[in-house]
């Protein structure tokens, strides 16, 4: 899988995509993100990228221009299943978009900064907008991290236990039960004896009450 990222601040992203399981994926030849600079784009000879928005309205723009150019560049060099762009005015992401987006080959996250994105970008360019929550950021660097590091990370063979990922919270639209490891006993506060049991049809019972019974009490929502 590949995926482009599309910034005018690449070292607030650079770093994330270097480490941990995007590393680890890129080592396994899994997975490859590129972190592209608009400003590389432009035909301004000052590198700008934003401009004031027609009708007076405060706060700057994203050019269109660049953004177009780089877009373009991209898709001259290969297929993209989807050009997303992240917005808070945009689909909610959750987990079952996550695994979707995981089965794609190659893919397009742009990032919104200052006050937005020219329209148009979104009316010719964008096939999929992502939020990632009812809040508003300095830009949407943090938001395409999530998004790359929540689908790479069940990309098949990128985590040594797969198992682990199927797992987590949300993949069965529960949360995750309890979990627990060494030392059984600490300071008093125990392990549940049915972890110790070795009963593995019980262990199972165990966890799918304890996650349905996490679920009514913290994201009743999720059972609609």
């Amino acid at each position: 899988m590949r995926i482009d990222i599309l910034t005018v601040v690449p070292e607030m992203i650079e770093p994330f995509v270097n480490c941990s399981i995007l590393k680890r994926a890129a080592d396994k030849g899994l997975a490859e993100i590129k972190i592209h600079n608009l400003r590389d784009y432009t035909t301004s000879r000052h590198r700008k990228v934003d401009d004031y928005p027609f009708g007076g309205e405060a706060g700057m723009v994203m050019q269109i221009q660049p953004i177009d150019a780089c877009i373009s560049a991209l898709k001259a060099e290969r297929d993209y299943d989807e050009v997303i762009f992240t917005t808070p005015d945009g689909e909610q992401f959750d987990q079952p978009m996550a695994n979707q987006l995981s089965m794609l080959e190659n893919i397009i996250i742009l990032c919104g900064h200052y006050k937005g994105v020219d329209w148009r970008v979104r009316e010719h360019l964008i096939t999929k907008e992502i939020s990632v929550g009812d809040y508003v950021l300095t830009g949407g660097e943090l938001p395409a991290a999530i998004i790359a590091d929540a689908v790479v990370r069940i990309i098949p063979g990128v985590i040594g236990d797969e198992q682990s990922a199927l797992s987590d919270s949300f993949q069965d639209g529960l949360l995750a039960p309890p979990v627990y490891s060494r030392p059984a006993d600490y300071k008093g506060w125990k392990v549940p004896d049915i972890l110790l049991s070795g009963h593995e049809a019980k262990i199972a019972q165990w966890r799918y009450d304890m996650a349905m019974e996490r679920t009514q009490r913290l994201r009743p929502d999720l059972l609609k």
